[in-house]
């Protein structure tokens, strides 16, 4: 005799709620990524807006002035690089067969890995100006993170209480918790990553700017934007820089590969042990599959917020099972 299954009022209208849940959840998808991106934003400025606050200058006050100073230097930044990048890395990618049949790579491979060989490498700084045209092409999206962001860094002494208004009073102490650690964690790690591509792309730019390597802009960035990518990132940054320097003589390219593998020692000897001391670290192996999923899901942008958001969840469910035992 076949078994009768009931399904009760209350399941069904949970199942119901549950789907419109994530109907709208995915119809708001745009602000919900905006404002994780002011979230992580306000990680890396509330230290620094807290140690304006500490010279009795109000909130509101340091947080405008932190937004001119970190705005007017990266926009000073990207006005100084983004022409002669543009040209570097036109004058790059066109060059690169000639670079690669006077070092008889073209005689190793065939035609079509060679193609595909110099696409992947073109795209990474057309992916990175991409991006960056993309963003600030929408000025409202812009306009909206940096509100959102202004707000977080306003209301951050009161966010928990804010927050524990949404999700009970009896969790206002582990939601303080769990921000605290967002900050310290997402933060650190956010800020330390960001220094660390800084250093790594001007010690190469100056390191192939006294060698006398062409194209010195472009190769550096390129080896600034891959730092974030463990094992893999130093070494596919170094190809092209070699290659390169192989062209010129075989003297430069030893010296390209050795200015590369100096700056890899200095990172992993100097640089990290410092700069990432307050930051607990993730598995590259991880690292390596969040960067692949974030950019599956959303190209460049994906891959940027994947690693912030490993970090999250990590604190969140930390916290989360810490909290059930």
């Amino acid at each position: 005799m076949p078994r009768k299954i009931e399904i009760s009022h209350k399941t069904i209208i949970f199942a119901v709620m549950f789907l419109l849940g994530l109907w709208f959840f995915y119809y708001i998808r745009d602000l919900v990524f905006q404002l994780f991106i002011a979230l992580v934003i306000m990680t890396i400025l509330n230290p620094f807006v807290s140690k304006i606050t500490k010279i009795k200058i109000p909130r509101g006050f340091a947080i405008l002035i932190v937004y001119i100073v970190v705005l007017g230097i990266f926009g000073l930044g990207i006005a100084g690089v983004i022409p002669p990048l543009v040209e570097q890395t036109t004058g790059f990618v066109n060059n690169l067969p000639h670079f690669l049949s006077r070092i008889g790579v073209s005689r190793f491979m065939s035609e079509q890995v060679t193609s595909q060989l110099l696409s992947q490498l073109g795209a990474i700084p057309a992916q990175a100006l991409k991006f960056g045209y993309s963003v600030f092409s929408n000025v409202l999206s812009v306009l909206t993170v940096l509100i959102f962001a202004f707000y977080l860094l306003l209301t951050r002494d009161k966010l928990d209480t804010q927050l524990a208004f949404l999700f009970g009073e009896d969790k206002r102490r582990e939601i303080g918790r769990i921000i605290d650690m967002l900050e310290t964690r997402l933060g650190s790690w956010v800020r330390g990553e960001l220094l660390l591509m800084l250093l790594v792309g001007t010690l190469i730019y100056i390191g192939l700017a006294l060698l006398g390597i062409p194209f010195a802009l472009p190769l550096a960035i390129i080896a600034g934007l891959l730092e974030i990518v463990p094992i893999l990132g130093p070494i596919i940054a170094a190809v092209p820089s070699v290659i390169i320097g192989f062209t010129i003589s075989p003297v430069m390219g030893l010296a390209a590969a050795a200015l590369a593998f100096l700056v890899q020692q200095f990172e992993n000897y100097v640089f990290v042990p410092k700069i990432m001391e307050k930051s607990t670290g993730v598995s590259p192996l991880i690292t390596l599959f969040a960067l692949a999923i974030g950019y599956r899901i959303a190209g460049p942008a994906g891959a940027v917020i994947s690693m912030p958001v490993v970090l999250a969840l990590q604190v969140v469910l930390r916290e989360y099972f810490l909290s059930r035992q």
